[in-house]
């Protein structure tokens, strides 16, 4: 089995990527900058960034880099509070509490993030990097503590809450007193200023690496770009955005009501100056790709790995005039013989890298690839267990086939296989002809032109099944995990939350609204991933449902 964890290890050839961004973060006069590295869902985002602070970490200039999740503090704190004050530890922690006054001054601006965030203003306090008053925030905020103790009958509790409240009231009083006549223009422009000062003293170019931010409900996200604003264009900072293009797009929409298409490219353009892409994955990149982790799953020695990577490095780089890595070559770099188990499973990713990288479903998605090889693994072990005739290679073309027709057209084949004694006539002909599609085959196959294409080409793959009795396959498909919620490894409960989100047609549905307020925490992601998985033209309002209820 694989983790599905991000890498610091480049397997699709993104260290060019990477340097990219590292060449426009160390080129001389580029500081301040805000480089966005745009992707889809699992496009390998996160493993690109953790390149790029491999790559920093090794500059001469020293950098300081600070990474923020903004999805951890989602439910748990203010976005804006949160970015402030990891930037502000960071901060506090890289100085040297030798040079008292550079250390004095990154202790007061971690206590002025801690003030924003222990008395509610963090509305007002990034609020004024827009220069928006906010009309006595403070005032009304230490007002509603004091408010807060009508009604309690406990003296002990009385009391302990009257010294926290004089507390607070006295931090505030001690934070505000000095900017009381400063206007908020004036305020921001002091913590900015505060800000620069600790720069200029530490001698150090800083980049704040934030991950997740398309993982977010629309406001938190927001709130975290909203954040970055306060420090743009400030001197020796940068910040790397990684995130879904198209889902911060829709975040945009959703809080700015009534944003135009063009409104919300506007506001990105702003944030991000320098948008990189991850690139798609394509054949030779899949076929490396599964080569790599094919090699990890046969636990090759760590220097083994590395050499097979950087070989399958160094081919994928010259493709733009060398023919492909031959298996035979890439299979010498381990050591391994040919005629061994990684020599088959080189031999299956040569087979299924055209089918995984060119699929529409499946696109070229490294995290999909590996989830997909993650459910072939389990399905083999049980098999191997309860002394199943079937082999990996039957089992990883079928469970392609589930992924890239979907759930109709899957249950279709599956009836066939039942009602012909686990031999239907339909493949038989199919392969026989060269993926030409029989007359009688289920509307399923053949209405979606794509999906009847993608049959006719998956029938010529090796192994061929007609000759192989696949009841045994199909009946641990349906054991396993139910068609089209295997991918997720989600309980009955999450594949029924799934499958109700995929059908709700409105937002006032009362049926997935129930089911999501009883989500467990641990199938969140995966049941929102689903939503994004498969995506309709339609699913916009689902993640919107989704986010509320969560």
């Amino acid at each position: 089995m694989w983790s599905d964890t991000e890498s610091d290890k480049d397997y699709l050839n993104f260290g060019e990527v990477s340097q990219l961004a590292v060449d426009v973060l160390t080129a001389d006069g580029m500081l301040p900058v805000s480089v966005g590295v745009f992707g889809n869902w699992g496009a390998g985002k996160s493993s690109l960034l953790k390149l790029i602070e491999k790559k920093l970490e090794q500059d001469k200039k020293d950098w300081i880099v600070i990474k923020f999740d903004a999805w951890l503090y989602q439910g748990y704190d203010d976005a804006r509070a949160a970015l402030l004050e990891v930037i502000a530890t960071a901060l506090l922690e890289t100085a040297d509490d030798k040079d008292r006054d550079l250390f004095k001054k990154c202790k007061n601006f971690l206590g002025r993030v801690n003030i924003v965030r222990a008395m509610g203003l963090a509305a007002e306090g990034v609020t004024l990097a827009a220069g928006v008053p906010t009309g006595g925030v403070v005032a009304r905020s230490v007002g509603a503590i004091e408010g807060a103790v009508d009604g309690i009958q406990d003296p002990k509790e009385y009391e302990n809450l009257a010294k926290a409240t004089e507390g607070a009231k006295k931090q505030v009083d001690g934070f505000m007193r000095p900017e009381k006549k400063k206007t908020p223009p004036q305020q921001i422009d002091a913590f900015r200023r505060e800000y620069g000062e600790i720069l200029e003293k530490l001698k150090r170019p800083l980049v704040v690496v934030i991950d997740n931010l398309d993982r977010c409900l629309p406001t938190n996200a927001i709130h975290t770009l909203e954040a970055i604003r306060l420090f743009l264009f400030l001197t020796n900072t940068a910040f790397i955005t990684a995130a879904d293009e198209e889902m911060i797009r829709s975040s945009v929409a959703d809080y700015f009501k009534g944003a135009s298409d063009r409104h919300q490219i506007d506001y990105l353009d702003k944030l991000i100056q320098v948008p990189i892409r991850v690139p798609k994955a394509g054949v030779r990149e899949i076929r490396s790709y599964l080569f790599m982790l094919y090699a990890i799953d046969h636990r090759l020695l760590a220097k083994k790995l590395e050499t097979l990577r950087e070989g399958l490095e160094r081919a994928l780089q010259q493709s733009w005039k060398e023919e492909p890595i031959s298996r035979k070559n890439a299979l010498a770099l381990t050591g391994e013989p040919e005629d061994g188990n990684l020599a088959k499973a080189f031999a299956r990713a040569d087979r299924i890298a055209p089918v995984l990288a060119n699929s529409p479903i499946i696109h070229g998605n490294p995290r999909v690839v590996k989830r997909l090889l993650n459910v072939i693994k389990m399905r083999s072990k049980i098999a191997e267990r309860r002394s199943m005739p079937l082999d990996e290679a039957i089992i990883t073309k079928l469970v392609i086939f589930e992924r890239c027709v979907g759930l109709k057209a899957t249950a279709d084949f599956y009836r066939l296989v039942d009602a012909e004694k686990g031999m239907p006539v339909l493949l038989k002909q199919l392969e026989d002809e060269r993926g030409k599609m029989p007359e009688d085959a289920p509307k399923t196959w053949t209405d979606n032109p794509t999906t009847k294409s993608f049959i006719s080409d998956w029938a010529q793959l090796a192994p061929l099944l007609n000759e192989v009795d696949l009841r045994a396959a199909i009946y641990l498909s349906r054991e396993t995990m139910p068609i089209g919620a295997y991918v997720m490894g989600l309980s009955p409960e999450g594949q029924a939350t799934l499958e109700t989100l995929i059908k709700t047609k409105n937002m006032s549905s009362l049926a997935p609204k129930k089911l999501l307020r009883t989500l467990p925490s641990e199938e969140q992601i995966p049941v929102m991933e689903g939503v994004i998985v498969r995506w309709t033209p339609s699913t916009g309002h689902k993640m919107r449902l989704f986010k509320e209820q969560l």
